[in-house]
């Protein structure tokens, strides 16, 4: 069980093409929680689509489709993950509801992250992401097994080509998203279970970070 700390930093780097082995509980100071997306503890919700683990020595399986080149030189710890296989890396390839995109959350390609919460609050979710095109740049957050509409249709536009950090949701109005209606409340301390899941195949997830700060600046973690 990893221990989260308000306003402390965390970095937790694990390879795997699973689940990893159990973590050391993380402590650290300076900033928000931050975790490598790689080091999560489980994978549920798989029989259409599933989290790939990208790195310099490790890769998915060579008949699944994906387009795009490895961008694991550039990610941190070198390494990331993606969903696969990647059957609508453009607008004019069919989209298929259930299959390469899901709207309602927690339904397809589940991650979890067991963390432990020593203060309750309002943790505002931002998450690295590469992106190369409008249809690989959506993702879904929940706690515990709730999706709240506040962790539903994070959406990235800009900071194509890179890793790029965002804390925004798509709403009918602005499909670029609203930054600062991304947040997990979080009501008791104890052990909790931070959730993403699929929107979106070919989407590429390279860390997340957790924080009380409504005005945080990405910027501050960048390597």
């Amino acid at each position: 069980m990893r221990s989260i700390y308000a306003l402390l930093f965390v970095v937790a780097t694990v390879a795997c093409t699973e689940a990893p082995p159990e973590p050391e509980s993380l402590v650290g100071e300076g900033g928000p929680i931050v975790i490598e997306a790689e080091s999560f503890d489980r994978q549920t919700h798989t029989d259409v689509r599933r989290w790939y683990v990208t790195s310099a020595t490790v890769g998915a399986p060579a008949d699944l489709r994906d387009l795009d080149p490895s961008h694991a030189a550039a990610a941190s710890g070198g390494a990331y993950l993606e969903i696969l296989p990647d059957t609508r890396a453009t607008p004019e390839e069919e989209l298929v509801v259930g299959e390469n995109f899901i709207n309602e959350p927690g339904r397809m390609a589940v991650l979890e992250y067991d963390l432990e919460f020593d203060a309750a609050g309002r943790y505002y979710v931002w998450v690295s992401i590469y992106s190369t095109g409008p249809d690989d740049n959506g993702i879904h957050v929940g706690l515990d097994g709730e999706w709240p509409d506040s962790g539903q249709r994070m959406q990235w536009c800009e900071g194509k080509d890179a890793w790029t950090w965002a804390s925004r949701q798509r709403t009918e109005e602005e499909h670029c998203g609203v930054p600062g209606l991304i947040y997990l409340d979080v009501a008791t301390p104890g052990p909790r279970v931070v959730q993403f899941s699929m929107r979106e195949d070919g989407f590429e997830f390279d860390r997340f970070a957790l924080t009380i700060d409504a005005e945080f600046d990405p910027a501050a973690l960048k390597e």
